[in-house]
């Protein structure tokens, strides 16, 4: 399944050229995933161990900038691979009809203690089968 997230494209967002500057779309994706990691298990009283992830590698690519700011963009997440600590995220980022841009990102389970990678949990997996979409 695909987990859909309203996304408020701030004034401050755009740059000297009148469109959303390159650098927040990652702060949209980066707030669509922080909903849903971690507001869809905190309503229920849990913390999930996704919040103990870092990114290792995003990638963006821009198809149609976005022009305005005080407006809300959809963000569609959904998880394309789960490997043993590691997976990679998909965003597309939409204004209306128009897909505006496409992200990835690999996240990877930290061992906060210790500063390295760690396995993915049986839970962790569990929830992210959820969103599992693999590429065609």
């Amino acid at each position: 399944m695909k987990y859909q997230h309203k996304a408020f494209v701030r004034w401050d967002d755009l740059d000297a050229m009148g469109h959303v500057n390159n650098a927040k779309y990652l702060t949209l994706a980066q707030e669509a995933r922080f909903e849903w990691s971690f507001m869809q298990h905190h309503s229920k009283g849990e913390i999930p161990g996704l919040m103990e992830m870092v990114v290792a590698k995003a990638e963006v690519d821009f198809y149609k900038p976005i022009n305005l700011g005080g407006i809300f963009v959809d963000v569609e997440l959904w998880v394309e691979k789960i490997g043993n600590s590691s997976f990679v995220m998909v965003y597309e980022i939409r204004n209306g009809e128009e897909l505006c841009a496409r992200l990835k990102t690999v996240q990877v389970g930290v061992d906060s203690a210790a500063s390295k990678s760690r396995p993915l949990t049986d839970s962790e997996r569990k929830f992210l089968e959820q969103y599992l979409i693999p590429e065609a």
